[in-house]
């Protein structure tokens, strides 16, 4: 092998050594104006971010930062809280007032499916799980879930509203039920609510619901917004008070304690946490600027958004 065969050998890998090694992006910005609430992430280090005002999702990279957006939804609609459906390639949206949910392709974007849960204008569908029965969301002005079955061949059935009962379906100031998660087998469900700061949780059968006590602290009422189970690790994102919570749970997720209450220098408001690997990637919703409509005017033109990344404490 000639000299400069090994140099070029020894240069190929070295950059191969530094490329590897190269971190990633602690902010990634999004398009101004974008209004975000909700994050979900799927293999390869992909990131989803959805607009509500005006329901496009921006997919991204968290290795190199870089992103565009991938959905460019028709006129009417809304993304709030989302998830990947990796195994058949779909990303679940809930649409926030618009009262639907939106099921795309991860493919090329394409809507697959186009679901009416609630009256538009009457309800907030907020956040979405899945889980092996089928699609749960959330709706922070009523008393309810939604489960739209996912059945054989992976077939899309019908919605249905399952009312709550217990401690869960009592409403208090705006916003109520929020965040929700699951583990893997589906059996229950977690749901936050948000203006009391509490977990709980819930029958996704009968809507039955009981509270998870928590030591070690306690969430700030008025701030708990998406939540993300691990295991039974349960991150929860607290919107104004600028803070991401870990909270270990007991073995029957009956009992949480509060372990770590995270906070960063780029955190502005956020909404919504993803994990990739070892780190976590949450979205800045800036709603200190203005709730988009029809809460608030919304945040001031030329806003710039960003999606956040830390190592997981």
């Amino acid at each position: 092998m000639s000299i400069l065969r090994k140099l070029a050998l020894i240069v190929s890998a070295l950059a191969l050594t530094v490329a590897a090694a190269a971190p990633f992006p602690v902010s990634i910005p999004l398009p101004t104006d974008f209004a975000p609430e909700g994050i979900a992430t799927g293999p390869h280090h992909t990131f989803y971010v959805g607009s509500l005002t005006s329901g496009d999702i921006y997919r991204g990279s968290l290795h190199n930062g870089k992103g565009a957006v991938f959905v460019d939804a028709p006129p009417g609609r809304a993304a709030a809280g989302m998830k990947v459906e990796a195994s058949v390639h779909r990303l679940w949206v809930a649409g926030g007032f618009t009262g639907h949910a939106y099921v795309y392709s991860t493919r090329d974007g394409s809507t697959i499916a186009d679901l009416v849960l609630s009256t538009p204008g009457d309800s907030l569908i907020n956040d979405v799980m899945i889980t092996p029965a089928g699609a749960y969301f959330t709706d922070s002005f009523h008393a309810v879930i939604y489960l739209v079955p996912i059945g054989p061949g992976h077939r899309i059935g019908k919605p249905r509203t399952i009312p709550l009962s217990g401690p869960a379906a009592v409403l208090g100031d705006f916003p109520n039920l929020n965040g929700i998660a699951a583990p893997s087998n589906g059996r229950v469900l977690i749901v936050g609510q948000s203006s009391r700061a509490e977990l709980y949780l819930v029958d996704p059968c009968t809507g039955a619901s009981r509270r998870i006590s928590l030591t070690g602290g306690a969430l700030t009422p008025g701030t708990p917004d998406g939540i993300l189970l691990e295991g039974r690790t349960l991150w929860v994102v607290q919107n104004f008070a600028n803070q991401l919570v870990k909270i270990q749970l007991s073995p029957d997720l009956r009992r949480g304690r509060i372990v770590a209450t995270v906070t960063n220098a780029l955190f502005r408001v956020p909404t919504a946490v993803g994990a990739d690997g070892h780190r976590l990637a949450l979205v800045n919703a800036r709603f200190d600027l203005g709730f988009p409509p029809p809460l608030g005017p919304g945040a001031p033109p030329g806003t710039d958004f960003n999606v956040v990344q830390l190592n997981k404490p």
